[in-house]
């Protein structure tokens, strides 16, 4: 068999990986579904619904395959690249290396929840310009009003997602490879700063360094987080209530 035919073998194969893996997911959402439509009790669908809260967003930005020359033969493998993230200012990045595309997306995910970090938010948005640098990669962040949404490429798209950050405007200003961008957009992330920290770095005030604007968007943002946690307590309880009396 001729190495032309090896790799068109090689990329059916992956194309059929890929294939297995969305009908795998989609059978499991269909039992999830099917389970909790025909569940044994209100208290088990609670624990579902919990669970599924507490779920983990996850993006695969891209999948290269990699071959190797060796004295037998050429062999092939492939190197998944992950983000995964909370939706709620926590996100990391993975990259995993397999022969076969499910292992590699799988070890990226490990990858990435090992390496999760806080990103500092304001009201959706970042709460000043950054711009972050890894290797050939550069990208810009500033902060976006409301509204704006998320004005980004696949690459840093997939890591605003996962973070929780609604509203922003991004520049890729470097290499356009898919690793070198995510991680200049991490390093950009890790390097923000809250308004706290700044004001007590130079010894003032919050008034006297953060804008007006900004701290009215803060206040905001604060206001709207607690509101949520509280409707979150409020409906717990009250399906702990439907549960004890379902029983």
């Amino acid at each position: 068999m001729s190495d032309q035919e090896k790799e068109t073998q090689v990329a059916e194969e992956t194309q059929n990986a890929q294939a297995s893996t969305q009908e795998q997911g989609d059978d499991s959402k269909g039992r999830r579904n099917r389970h909790g439509r025909h569940g044994s009790g209100r208290g088990n669908r609670g624990r579902r619904e919990e669970n599924h809260a507490d779920e983990l967003l996850d993006r695969v930005v891209t999948i290269n395959r990699v071959s190797k020359t060796h004295k037998g033969g050429r062999t092939f493998s492939f190197a998944a690249l992950v983000v995964v993230g909370d939706g709620k200012g926590t996100v990391g990045v993975g990259y995993g290396k397999s022969r076969e595309v499910p292992a590699a997306i799988a070890k990226g995910q490990l990858d990435a929840k090992k390496h999760m970090f806080t990103v500092p938010r304001i009201k959706g948005t970042v709460p000043h310009p950054i711009i972050g640098h890894d290797a050939a990669g550069t990208v810009l962040l500033r902060p976006a009003a409301p509204g704006t949404g998320v004005i980004a490429g696949g690459a840093v798209r997939a890591v605003m997602e996962c973070a929780g950050i609604t509203d922003i405007l991004t520049k890729s200003m470097g290499s356009a490879t898919a690793v070198n961008v995510v991680r200049a957009t991490v390093d950009a992330l890790k390097n923000l700063e809250d308004p706290e920290e700044i004001a007590a770095r130079r010894g003032l005030s919050m008034e006297e360094v953060v804008p007006d604007a900004l701290l009215r968007a803060r206040a905001e943002g604060i206001a709207e987080a607690r509101q949520a946690r509280e409707d979150a307590k409020a409906e717990a309880a009250q399906s702990k209530s439907d549960a004890k009396d379902g029983e």
